[in-house]
């Protein structure tokens, strides 16, 4: 059995794969120009979400990986952004564990997957999505 197939402790929560990772940008057009241009990624998500928070993602071509470009004062997290098998028994392990938690339940929003928000030790920012894999 290799390192990543081995199961983890009973009652650990379970990641399945790094979705995106989001980096602070000052210009969202500019950035997205830059990363799309000059490093040649492509658009996966540009899109107004809900009223003044827009998400932009772009992903390396042959990457599942996005890169995910936001304001630093935006509404949306700058956050590394995980899979879960069940964002709801994720929300309840991470709560027993005693994580710091951003949302008080998992959140349910139109279009997108069930998700929440947490930091690890260090303070940093955190997000499970329940994927659909």
């Amino acid at each position: 059995m290799t390192r990543a197939s081995r199961p983890g402790p009973s009652g650990m929560t379970k990641t399945t794969r790094i979705l995106s990772v989001s980096i602070p940008v000052a210009d969202q057009d500019a950035a997205l120009r830059f990363y799309t241009e000059v490093l040649g990624c492509e658009v996966r998500v540009d899109s107004e979400i809900w009223p003044g928070a827009r998400l932009v993602e772009v992903v390396p071509p042959g990457s599942d990986v996005a890169i995910t470009l936001l304001p630093p004062d935006s509404q949306i997290p700058v956050a590394v952004r995980l899979g879960t098998s069940d964002a709801q028994e994720a929300h309840d392990r991470i709560r027993a564990a005693g994580v710091t938690l951003r949302n008080d339940a998992v959140l349910h929003l139109e279009g997108a997957p069930p998700m929440f928000a947490f930091t690890d030790p260090e303070g940093n920012e955190l997000v499970y999505l329940q994927d659909p894999a």
